[in-house]
């Protein structure tokens, strides 16, 4: 299992998600891939999926004033406050293994996760 990264908190939001060793190594590997400077993994959680909602990660370089920024490291994590409240407590996590590599949350508010564990309610 992995130990989960101590992160640093830039404003007095609460943490939405937190970032396990193995996750954050892998995206500051896939933000070194993209070149681009300023870029932060964006984590949010839109409507839909067959729970009712989904996750959504993808690399953003705009910051809203209302968002909610950690850094893991040299990964920093950007959400929007309405995704942060359903988000509140979650872990991020990566595996590569022979059910097939990718990122995994881990969401103590979800009641119901649907097979793929893509979308929750």
């Amino acid at each position: 299992m992995s130990s989960t990264m101590q992160n640093v908190t830039i404003g007095k939001k609460p943490n939405p998600v937190n970032l396990t060793d193995v996750a954050a190594a892998k995206v500051a590997d896939l933000l070194a891939e993209e070149d681009t400077e300023g870029l932060a993994l964006r984590v949010a959680v839109r409507p839909g999926g067959c729970s009712g909602f989904s996750y959504e990660m993808f690399f953003d370089a705009d910051v809203a004033e209302d968002d909610v920024v950690r850094e893991f490291g040299t990964v920093k994590v950007v959400v929007d406050q309405t995704s942060a409240d359903l988000l509140k407590g979650s872990t991020l996590d990566y595996s590569d293994g022979l059910q097939g590599a990718g990122f995994h949350v881990t969401n103590p508010n979800a009641s119901r996760t649907c097979g793929c564990g893509s979308s929750f309610s």
